[in-house]
């Protein structure tokens, strides 16, 4: 019983040290003042209506919409039909895929910029597609995940076999059999990327900077002039972060519970 009392505590305690901030922070975006008291001294709506009504965050908060949107539908227009081919009909190379995923995880952002910067600099590309390709990489391991994952539960391969079987062409087993079972999984896979795009900073900050404006460059900017509007700005980030992971919670059950079904 003590052992698991402390357990309940040190949870209550990292819960508390973890959430605290997150509120804080949430809290500041519609004070007031929070100077000398544990609580602000009064609630707004001021910094939100402010925030909305400013052009530059409306505009970073396209880009940064725009960029994010851009590569994940690039991924599912290239890498996922990929990822099905080899997964279903050439499983030997799948190997190479999971190569190239860690080599994903082992590049720090910093070097990775450097990197981009030296190669393609002096090449007359635009910096702002170079930074969409390596988003385009950077998500590879969750889509490949969710694509996998989402083959793999529901048996593809016998999947598309039995369809053929029963006369239907390979793209019609593909695009009315296939997709439609697996279309949960890769839309969560989507969502999932997405939202690791939006929250980027390092990359789009060292290889382009101003000259295109994000929310994540937006709000470092703000740190140093307000800190009521980055704190805003930090809240409709969370706000949205949820829905995200509230929607990719309820497809991945809805997922599962096709499966099993």
């Amino acid at each position: 019983m003590k052992k698991r009392g402390f357990a309940d505590l040190f949870f209550l305690l990292l819960a508390l040290y973890l959430v605290l901030p997150v509120v804080a922070t949430m809290l500041y975006a519609f004070a007031t003042k929070w100077n000398k008291t544990i609580l602000p001294e009064g609630l707004t709506f001021k910094w939100l209506a402010t925030l909305f009504q400013d052009a530059e965050f409306i505009q970073a908060f396209g880009r940064s919409v725009l960029l994010s949107c851009g590569a994940v539908l690039v991924a599912l227009l290239v890498i996922v039909p990929a990822i099905f081919v080899i997964v279903l009909y050439f499983p030997k190379y799948e190997k190479w895929i999971q190569v190239a995923v860690v080599m994903v995880y082992s590049f720090p952002g910093i070097i990775l910029a450097v990197g981009l910067i030296r190669v393609y600099s002096k090449l007359g590309v635009s910096m702002i597609l170079v930074v969409l390709g390596a988003y385009v990489i950077g998500i590879l391991p969750y889509i490949y995940q969710g694509t996998r994952n989402s083959l793999r539960n529901v048996d593809a391969r016998q999947l598309l076999d039995a369809a053929q079987i029963l006369g239907a062409s390979k793209f019609q087993a593909f695009t009315k059999i296939l997709l439609p079972t697996v279309y949960p999984g890769l839309f969560a896979g989507a969502l999932l990327s997405f939202s690791v795009l939006f929250g980027e900073f390092v990359l789009i900050n060292l290889v382009v900077g101003s000259r295109f404006e994000t929310v994540q460059i937006y709000l470092m900017k703000k740190l140093s002039t307000s800190g009521h509007i980055a704190s805003a700005v930090v809240f409709i980030y969370i706000v949205l972060m949820g829905l995200l992971t509230f929607t990719i919670a309820k497809l991945t059950k809805q997922s599962k519970g096709a499966t099993n079904g």
